[in-house]
């Protein structure tokens, strides 16, 4: 099966796949969070599992009442695959993806959705998180800051990203 171009609002071409991206409804929270819990176990190996499940009210309550958040959802089923949180207008929270749609475009459409709306992203991964750091260098993110999680103590990165325009 073919997969035809579309054309964003700002003229940037991307490939067309079978899931939709939207704002946030509060019926994804539920599935959001599950796919937020699994996605952060998968990518973190490094952390205890026990971690995340402890994070979870906080993320919770983070992700409803302060981000701006948009999902990905399969065009036909409607199932949820993958999210990208905002906070401050310009602090990428949280971007995860089904492992299922690993691959798929799925992160990179959810990204170009914020780079549409926002001028100047930033963003912390773990230098551990391989994955992440790759996508975030091929989606032109630089490194500014070598940090420190402050809730597991491991070394992070604090990276950019800045509209060209």
């Amino acid at each position: 099966m073919s997969k035809p171009k579309a054309v964003t609002p700002a003229g940037v071409s991307h490939i067309t796949f079978p899931h939709v991206i939207r704002p946030v409804q509060p019926a994804d929270i539920e599935p959001l969070m599950l796919l937020w819990l699994q996605a952060s176990i998968d990518a973190h190996p490094f952390i205890a599992a026990t971690y995340w499940f402890e994070s979870a009210a906080m993320v919770r309550d983070t992700l409803v009442s302060s981000a701006n958040t948009w999902v990905a959802c399969h065009q036909e089923s409607g199932k949820l695959i993958g999210f990208i949180s905002l906070l401050n207008s310009q602090f990428v929270a949280a971007l995860f993806v089904e492992k299922s749609v690993y691959g798929q475009g799925v992160a990179q459409q959810l990204m170009a959705e914020v780079k549409y709306h926002y001028p100047s992203l930033l963003l912390e991964v773990y230098q551990q998180n391989f994955r992440a750091v790759a996508f975030y260098h091929k989606e032109n993110f630089s490194v500014v800051k070598e940090t420190q999680h402050p809730g597991t103590k491991l070394p992070t990165w604090v990276m950019r990203w800045q509209n060209a325009r």
